[in-house]
């Protein structure tokens, strides 16, 4: 790094991207480049000592003209660890599942002698003669915007981030447009939220423009506490990219004239709070943060705030609430924090996937934003793509791109032949999708108008084998147990509902108890304090309104459906295909199994605790599951 060189101009980004002597994506054309995917599942993986063994060996054999570096998550994270091998001139090959036994003959066999390692290529994988991830089905229907440099560049190296275009939006900002020309170019674009509500961004931009502060001060916010079980997104995009997440907000502090930043992220992310850290340094060694940026008089600084956790602290006013050092609570609304938010100053918090939009889309002009995604929401959206799906990962796609093209062309569609039954969109504050609205278009609309929300983009598939009502019950436990309790609709209600729940799943329900639940629903839509408390029913709601036929088969039939609820579910010994093996009942924990030897057994249902545990040791097919 450069870090005596300090930009204060136009030209002087350009002679230092001069000086990179980057094309194409960064390969430089005397050098090979082998990039090492280090977000935190590659590391999770076993990436680390995968780096250390490219490095020694590169560096044992005197390899002068490799690169070894490391990157962010390129998004196939069920792969992981993963190298990305780059020569000049050839399209790049990417390496999965590595050990760092396996990088010698990457470096003997495709380094020095040219030839691919294929059986250790992605393609290996599935049998095809892929040997890159550009080729492969889950990245050909995916457009990577805001993960645009995710797994392409060293994210804690600022010259390859201005290498691939970096530093060049605040500098068109700065030195040409003026704070209005900035706002109506966000709002012109149509770029809305990507937290959960879909709000558009430019106007919030502009409520905070024109608020009067009483001594001049605004702030500008990130939220980084990515809570909802299952999501990730966020985390990548700052482990891979936090420079573009750092000029976006340099770019929205001029827009309303703040000239302090803050960026709010969970202390369980250990490496995007790492790499923020470095980048925030080293864009100030480069005055890109700091004073009088690009020689234009504006002046802009950032600092990191972790959070401890609380999902509830992804809530605006809660989260301005912990940075001011209280407990993190909602606050009443209005007003509202673009006239009155952190230290009671005009602020603006958007998320990370919201700011990593901005650079695009002053780089690459409003047009060709809105080319993409549909009209009313431009743009991609970034989803992590889990639960019961074959290509685990994460991805970004066009807004409008139907569910379907997520679930079976970039997911692989679900895994051992299982039925899909339904994606669940919008963590805790989301609903389920069915199978029959597989089509339903990705955008804030047309997901709202089949019971769910976009949120900030989890997205778990799940199959013929889950309960509905169970999945309702999870997201009711995980609510509860991260309800701040300041208003009685959340702390009480959500309790209640949860109850109700529970007793359906247990047998004990009534057809009375499903119109309880969802009379519940309702009012604390209508009743609770902030955007959490009042999305808290979503779950409950959806899977009432596409699978209510399982909660009534729980209630009438006293059966679950899927085989979930444990006390609803009965371990049957056929008699005609029992051998008397006895290797069922000698495994079974609570003794509830008897039977001479070579003779049918029974199972006790008094004794019987639901584990299932002789259907895995019975050899012949005997016991069923009902």
């Amino acid at each position: 790094m450069k870090g005596e060189l300090v930009l204060k101009s136009l030209e002087e980004l350009k002679v230092i991207r001069e000086q990179m002597h980057k094309q194409n994506n960064l390969i430089d054309s005397n050098k090979i480049r082998i990039l090492v995917g280090m977000a935190t599942c590659g590391i999770a993986a076993g990436a680390t000592p995968v780096m250390q063994k490219f490095l020694d060996e590169t560096k044992a054999r005197g390899l002068k003209d490799v690169e070894v570096i490391q990157t962010g998550c390129s998004g196939v994270c069920r792969l992981e660890p993963i190298a990305e091998v780059y020569i000049p001139g050839k399209e790049k090959v990417t390496y999965v599942k590595l050990n760092a036994d396996m990088v010698s003959k990457i470096i003997d066999e495709h380094i020095v002698n040219n030839n691919i390692v294929k059986e250790y290529t992605i393609g290996a994988t599935d049998n095809s003669n892929v040997t890159s991830l550009n080729d492969t089905e889950f990245y050909k229907h995916q457009e990577r915007l805001v993960l645009r440099n995710c797994g392409i560049i060293n994210p804690e190296s600022i010259d390859e981030y201005i290498g691939v275009g970096g530093a060049a939006a605040p500098a068109t900002v700065l030195t040409t447009m003026s704070p209005e020309d900035v706002i109506k170019t966000i709002l012109d674009a149509g770029l809305r939220g990507r937290g959960g509500a879909g709000f558009p961004t430019g106007k919030k931009w502009q409520f905070a423009h024109d608020a009067v502060s009483p001594d001049g001060v605004k702030y500008i916010c990130c939220n980084a506490d990515e809570g909802d079980p299952g999501a990730f997104m966020d985390r990548s995009v700052l482990e891979g990219d936090p420079h573009s997440v750092i000029e976006a907000m340099a770019i929205g502090g001029y827009a309303i004239g703040a000239h302090q930043g803050y960026i709010y992220v969970r202390a369980e992310y250990p490496t995007a709070v790492k790499r923020l850290n470095i980048a925030i340094k080293q864009a100030k060694e480069y005055g890109l943060l700091g004073k009088d940026i690009y020689g234009t008089g504006f002046d802009f600084d950032l600092e990191l705030r972790l959070g401890a956790g609380a999902f509830v602290c992804g809530e605006e006013t809660a989260l301005m609430h912990s940075i001011e050092g209280y407990r993190g609570e909602p606050k009443n609304r209005p007003p509202f924090p673009a006239n009155k938010g952190l230290f009671d100053r005009p602020t603006v918090l958007n998320n990370v996937e919201t700011y990593a939009n901005i650079t695009w889309i002053i780089n690459n002009g409003v047009k060709a934003y809105k080319k993409i995604g549909t009209k009313k929401s431009p743009g991609t959206k970034v989803f992590a793509l889990g639960g019961k799906i074959n290509n685990t990962g994460l991805v970004e796609v066009p807004m409008g791109t139907p569910l379907r093209t997520v679930i079976e062309d970039i997911g692989g569609f679900v895994p051992n032949g299982k039925k899909f039954k339904a994606a669940q969109t919008g963590g805790p504050s989301g609903g389920c999708i069915p199978y029959d609205l597989i089509d339903t278009p990705l955008d804030f609309d047309s997901v709202g108008k089949v019971g769910s929300m976009i949120g900030s983009g989890g997205l778990i598939v799940m199959d013929e084998d889950n309960c509905m009502v169970d999945i309702a019950k999870f997201f009711l436990d995980f609510i509860i147990d991260e309800s701040c309790g300041k208003c009685t609709p959340c702390r009480i209600g959500t309790m209640r509902m949860y109850e109700l729940l529970d007793k359906i799943t247990k047998g004990k329900g009534t057809l009375e108890d499903i119109d309880k639940l969802e009379e519940l629903c309702k009012h604390i839509q209508s009743n609770a304090l902030c955007g959490l408390g009042q999305s808290a029913p979503n779950p409950v709601l959806s899977t009432l309104m596409h699978f209510r036929s399982e909660y009534i088969s729980h209630v009438v039939d006293r059966k679950c459906p899927a085989g979930v609820c444990k006390d609803l579910i009965q371990y049957v010994i056929d008699p005609a295909k029992c051998k008397g093996c006895t290797l069922c009942a000698k495994n079974c924990p609570a003794n509830a199994i008897t039977g001479e030897l070579k003779n049918p057994h029974v199972i006790d249902q008094t004794k019987c605790i639901k584990c299932g545990t002789c259907m895995n040791y019975c050899k012949f097919n005997a016991i069923d599951k009902r």
